[in-house]
This record gives C-alpha cells, sequence and structure tokens, in this order.
C-alpha cells in the first residue's frame, strides 16, 4: 500500500548548502534557524505545551539527496568513505524513503514558527513531523555503536585576521553568533574523509548570506581565509 505524507512545515537555516552541514545534529550549537508551519498546524493550538519542552524531535525529508534506486549499502564519513555497510546500520543521507531524524533544541515559540539551535538540516528542509524529545525514554543507558561511540575529534581552526574582523562584523549585522558556527563546522573538518588536501586548495562554504573560504595549512588543521558577502 503506498502512502502520502505532506510536510507540516519548512526549515529556514544558516546552512544554504550541504557542504559543511555537521554530520549530527547538537554537534553546532550554533547553527540556528526556525521552522516555519504551514495551515493548519501554524495555529496555536499545534505548539499548546511545547513551551514547557527544551528539545524536539524532527522528522524530515532529505530533499536534495532523494534516490531513484534504493540502496542496501552506502560509505559513512565516519569509516572513512571507502568502506561500505548496509544502509540500516548509518544514518546516511540516502535512505529508502529519504527520511531523516534530528533532535534539536527549541529556543523560543512565535506564532507560525519554531526557532531551533543545534540544527544539521539544509535550509528549505521540509519537515513531517515534530515529536517532544522525553529524557526518560529517549536516553537508554548503556547503548552502544561501534562504528560511532564518540563524537568525531575537532581540527583546531585559525583565522587570518581580516577574515575575523569581517566575522564579527557580519556576526553583528545577522545577529547570529558566526564565529562559533564557522569553527564548529569548519572544525568537524567538512571535507571528505578520502581527501589529503594540499595546502594551496581552497575550500568554501555559504552560512546566512555569508561566503566562507578555508584552506587546510596541514592535513590536521585549518585557517580560514576569509568572511564576505557575494556582490
Amino acid at each position: 500500500m503506498a502512502y502520502s505524507v505532506v510536510p507540516v512545515g519548512h526549515v529556514r537555516s544558516c546552512f544554504k548548502e550541504k557542504f559543511a552541514i555537521p554530520r549530527q545534529p547538537a554537534l553546532a550549537p550554533a547553527a540556528r534557524g526556525c521552522l516555519e508551519l504551514s495551515p493548519p498546524f501554524d495555529r496555536a493550538e499545534a505548539v499548546q505545551g511545547l513551551e514547557g519542552v527544551s528539545h524536539v524531535w524532527l522528522l524530515f525529508i532529505f530533499h536534495q539527496a532523494l534516490d531513484t534506486e534504493p540502496r542496501l549499502k552506502v560509505r559513512p564519513p565516519r569509516l572513512g568513505g571507502n568502506r561500505s555497510i548496509g544502509v540500516f546500520a548509518s544514518r546516511a543521507t540516502h535512505r529508502p524513503n529519504g527520511i531523516g531524524q534530528s533532535v534539536v533544541r527549541l529556543d523560543r515559540i512565535e506564532p507560525g514558527k519554531l526557532w531551533l539551535s543545534g540544527l544539521d538540516l539544509l535550509d528549505g528542509t521540509p519537515v513531517l513531523d515534530i515529536k517532544p524529545y522525553v529524557p526518560y525514554a529517549d536516553q537508554v543507558p548503556g547503548a552502544t555503536n561501534a562504528i560511532a561511540e564518540a563524537p568525531p575529534a575537532l581540527l583546531p581552526v585559525d583565522w587570518a585576521s581580516a577574515a575575523l574582523a569581517e566575522a564579527r562584523s557580519h556576526a553583528l549585522r545577522l545577529d547570529e553568533p558566526l564565529v562559533a558556527l564557522i569553527e564548529q563546522c569548519l572544525g568537524q573538518d567538512p571535507r571528505p574523509a578520502y581527501q589529503v588536501p594540499s595546502p594551496e586548495r581552497t575550500y568554501g562554504v555559504k552560512l546566512w548570506d555569508v561566503e566562507v573560504r578555508w584552506h587546510y595549512p596541514t592535513p590536521a588543521s585549518i585557517r580560514v581565509l576569509e568572511v564576505f558577502v557575494q556582490a
């Protein structure tokens, strides 16, 4: 039997492209945005009671990573991008039905909007459902995952002085923790795990309306070179 689903809203996020999005939620607390609810869920009745909730689960669609053919095996970045495992043993974006889930912090509620942080969702992501996080049920003492038992080690992030000044300036303009966002996202090393970048190669990503450029002076360090708004 086929089922149809309709989004309850769409995320407006600091992440304007897939590159550099944290590979799990909560790894970048400075990643913020809002969930704009669609009618009829934009009415107060739909979120009544959420004011007593600190975190919510979002069920969403990986709308820019939908497959036409099912994948039985995937290559998770956590395993270096070269080792494959079964799709159900991973949280890879390539899912049988394109469905993802993230637990994010609920910062505040406005009519028709939920303001969130710790996001790992691309701007425009369709959200299928919202569920309150229930600490006593959602935390499982003693749970194990041999593939991902601890968060990934962070790379040190250094700044060119002009880039840091620009980032601070844009942070004030946006009223967003832009410096922390850049450091939290880049420190997780967004490049494909199998790449060994040369110091000459420059990488870039768009966060909010700001372009960020960086390189790897060594394979284990990052230096932010430029932070600017594209003319």
